[in-house]
């Protein structure tokens, strides 16, 4: 992997993306949110706006799906490098290591980048992305398909495209939103009809990461210090925060304050509850607590957080 000693890069937004990777040239219209937001892009576009055809590591803080229709691309995900060909689809989860080492002139294909927040507000009760077997760090991140579900994925991403750039304003992606979510529902269907049980070896300490973070998604409501997962994993706090550190460039406790925040969201999206019932639902003492933490780390007030959606949704 190109660049395996270096600290990898930490990109938090398409603009991070297109200023690390992309040329000054680059015609693109680029995505100005924080947050909230998706960018979908031909491969055929996307290489020829590449700075370099081997580009550093780095950790997106956003989940990437590829459609590779021809061409070949080399790339590493997590601890493993992998080969796509023509008819298949990949995935790069929130936050995992990944590195373009090669893509061969000849690629074509689509990719899609999307944040939590976006897909949160496709449907109600939607699932959180980490449940997906396929933006699981010990799953094969890919799939080979068929030339007829080939097809139909590249349906789906044409749609995605087609109304993406026929929005009138940054709200006006109501389809947009619709296409992703059949796209991740239809993905997930043929996930699990060929490649549901296909785990990929990962290191021992990483896997100590990957257990973490699935206690956290089990237990984020009723245990919130690092301690008590540490707990249950048999190891320390400090070498649970240390080694969760080492792999996600994240402390430990991050990942607990995130899920609280993802699910606070939900909620105050997805119900009519009032923010006191909401904070209670989350199990903390008080609304002014909840409130507080709320701003600290979604960077916005709840109240304002729920108007700013209802009125653009």
């Amino acid at each position: 992997m190109k660049g395996a000693n270096k600290q990898p890069l930490d990109i938090k937004n398409p603009g991070d993306l297109r200023n690390l990777y992309q040329d000054e040239s680059c015609s693109m219209e680029p995505v100005k949110q924080e947050s909230n937001y998706l960018e979908v892009t031909y491969l055929e576009k996307l290489r020829t706006s590449l700075k370099d055809m081997s580009l550093p590591a780095g950790r997106r803080n956003f989940f990437t799906v590829v459609l590779i229709t021809a061409g070949t691309a080399v790339e590493t995900i997590g601890f493993r490098q992998y080969e796509f060909k023509p008819n298949t689809i990949y995935f790069i989860p929130e936050n995992q290591l990944h590195a373009i080492e090669h893509w061969s002139k000849d690629i074509k294909g689509f990719h899609v980048i999307f944040d939590a927040d976006y897909f949160l507000l496709c449907l109600r009760n939607q699932i959180r992305l980490h449940f997906y077997p396929f933006f699981q760090p010990d799953k094969l991140p890919y799939l080979q398909l068929s030339v007829t579900e080939a097809d139909i994925m590249a349906t789906l991403f044409k749609k995605i495209a087609l109304e993406y750039n026929n929005r009138r304003s940054v709200n006006d992606d109501l389809l947009v939103r619709l296409y992703l979510n059949v796209l991740i529902l239809e993905v997930e269907k043929l996930y699990q009809h060929k490649m549901d049980k296909a785990a990929i070896d990962i290191p021992r300490r990483y896997q100590l990461v990957v257990n973490f973070k699935k206690l956290v998604e089990k237990h984020f409501l009723d245990k919130k210090p690092v301690a008590e997962y540490a707990n249950m994993l048999y190891v320390t706090p400090q070498y649970l925060n240390d080694t969760v550190k080492e792999f996600t460039g994240r402390p430990a406790s991050s990942f607990i304050y995130e899920q609280l925040i993802t699910e606070a969201k939900s909620q105050l999206l997805q119900t009519g509850e009032t923010i006191t019932q909401i904070a209670s639902n989350l199990h903390f003492a008080d609304q002014s607590y909840f409130c507080r933490f709320f701003r600290k780390h979604a960077g916005i007030a709840a109240s304002e957080f729920r108007y700013k959606h209802a009125t653009s949704t």
